[in-house]
């Protein structure tokens, strides 16, 4: 498989150093609905961009919109117009013949002789281990297979951007780690930009560089993985990257960045420039959380950032559990069932949830500065 990459990316020309996409208040209506609203940024050659959002947000129309197959109704969008591209759909079309033809009709129609077209589809089938299904009717393959032979139809292509539409939804977790390690290896090896539509947050995590969390047509938050699911940007976004821990509070003092926090319950010590008296937002993840017993004796604020409180729910998440501590107010934690199990953990427990200031992200509230 290897041995072919070198000749595909010779194939393809150099990129320039300009964005592939730039959106510049980009919006799109359909009659009086709002698809996408004021959409600004750009994406580099190289890059793996993951469209993270609900169902209905407004990815795939989005993605739809960079390929060029529908058009803004409001902005603009730039593009670089000597960049070959390719899509994915979440449901490829499968022709009623064999996946060597599915695959070769696609370069004859790029212009390359149907001989050559058919040698090109066994190889792009065998860059993702299907070319023992080459004589096979398409439409008979399994679900997996049928998404890796569109895989392979659009690889054979040679394209410098590739878009994929929820590649590996309803897939089982075999076939959705082909396709994922297919992928990887199409942006490390061949540098191919990939900007990929998912719900899949983990999938995301995976295969991007960097992240876009879309709610109603809106880009909530543009950036690095650390940046989208440690240092979000608003209640909305840190509960869509998991954070159910949200908690406000007034800043009390701050030396050289290490401050005091006081909630209506504790007082938290956190790594920020906010002075005294800003009002913030405390976003804590429940990895972030760890979970003890508490000593003989020990007070509700017993010390910073250790707080004692009562478990009022577990939730079994395969290797993981979801904890959640009423400690005045809610705090969840994630952690091994191993242990779980070893702390001997049930719903009515006193336990003591405790966070390091480091971990937790301070996000400055809109409000004034309290005196």
């Amino acid at each position: 498989m290897s041995a072919v990459l070198p000749t595909l990316a010779a194939q393809a020309p150099a990129t320039s150093r300009q964005p592939v996409f730039e959106l510049h208040g980009a919006g799109l209506a359909f009659g009086a609905l709002q698809a996408l609203r004021e959409l600004s940024f750009s994406i580099q050659p190289g890059e793996a961009v993951a469209l993270v959002g609900a169902n209905g947000s407004g990815k795939s129309t989005l993605l739809r919109l960079l390929h060029g197959l529908l058009q803004p109704t409001s902005g603009r969008l730039v593009f670089d117009g000597t960049a070959r591209q390719a899509m994915l759909f979440q449901r490829p079309f499968m022709l009623r013949t064999t996946a060597q033809n599915n695959v070769a009709l696609a370069l004859w129609l790029r212009g390359t002789p149907w001989r050559e077209a058919r040698i090109r589809a066994l190889l792009a089938l065998a860059r993702v281990g299907l070319q023992h299904k080459a004589a096979q009717p398409a439409r008979t393959l399994s679900g997996g297979q049928q998404q890796r032979m569109a895989l392979a139809r659009a690889w054979a292509l040679g394209p410098e951007v590739l878009l994929l539409d929820e590649p590996t939804a309803n897939l089982d977790p075999l076939s959705s780690e082909i396709i994922e390690d297919l992928l990887i290896r199409i942006n490390n090896e061949l540098h191919t930009t990939i900007i990929l539509a998912t719900h899949d947050m983990i999938q995301g995590q995976r295969l991007a560089h960097r992240m876009g969390v879309i709610m109603n047509g809106r880009l909530a938050q543009v950036g690095t993985l650390h940046e989208i699911f440690y240092q979000p940007k608003g209640k909305e976004v840190a509960r869509f990257v998991g954070i159910d821990t949200v908690l406000k509070g007034v800043v009390q003092s701050n030396e050289k960045g290490l401050a005091t926090v006081a909630l209506d319950q504790a007082i938290f010590e956190v790594v920020t420039p906010c002075p005294p008296g800003k009002q913030v937002s405390l976003y804590i993840r429940p990895e972030e959380v760890t979970i003890s017993i508490p000593e003989p004796g020990a007070r509700k604020t017993s010390a910073r950032n250790q707080l004692v409180g009562t478990i009022t729910k577990l939730v079994s998440l395969g290797p993981f559990i979801r904890v959640t501590v009423d400690c005045g107010t809610p705090i969840t934690a994630l952690i091994t069932t191993r242990s779980c199990g070893e702390l001997g953990l049930s719903a009515g427990m006193t336990v003591v949830a405790g966070v390091k200031a480091s971990s937790i992200h301070v996000h400055a509230d809109p409000a004034k500065t309290i005196q």
